[in-house]
């Protein structure tokens, strides 16, 4: 196994990418709490099961969403964290800590396919919905 020493350099490669990350996160974060704050209104005027279902399962996707944004945020802070300790010297602590935020960031891309893979899922139960009202207004 070939190593190379950690330089400052490697961890900073990952900023962009963080950062983009955890812009897309705020805005499904933004997006999702918009529609749960129209379904609850909706569902207060005329409760509806449906409705239920669907704002239950936005606030499951809003708590993945929730750690997605704090392993996001943690893999920065450690990637930092590590640029510091490189800086001051501390290479073996260092390699360590990158680690960590590679771990977590590792931990938060796994969180975003299993909230696609949710939402993926809740528009499919909606399509269910909308073919069911298909066939019953073609069988009129």
């Amino acid at each position: 196994m070939i190593y190379t020493e950690l330089s400052l350099t490697t961890p900073a490669l990952l900023f962009p990418a963080i950062s983009l990350l955890m812009l897309a996160y705020t805005n499904r974060f933004v997006v999702l709490a918009q529609l749960i704050r129209d379904l609850y209104t909706k569902y207060k005027k005329e409760p509806d099961i449906v409705l239920k279902d669907q704002i239950k399962n936005l606030q499951l996707r809003l708590k993945i969403i929730r750690n997605m944004q704090i392993f996001g945020a943690l893999s920065f802070f450690f990637c930092v964290m590590s640029m510091f300790l490189i800086y001051a010297g501390s290479i073996f602590i260092a390699d360590i800590v990158f680690g960590l935020s590679l771990i977590l960031l590792l931990g938060s891309l796994g969180l975003l396919v299993m909230e696609v893979q949710i939402s993926i899922h809740a528009l499919n139960i909606q399509l269910k919905d909308f073919e069911m009202d298909l066939n019953h207004e073609n069988k009129e």
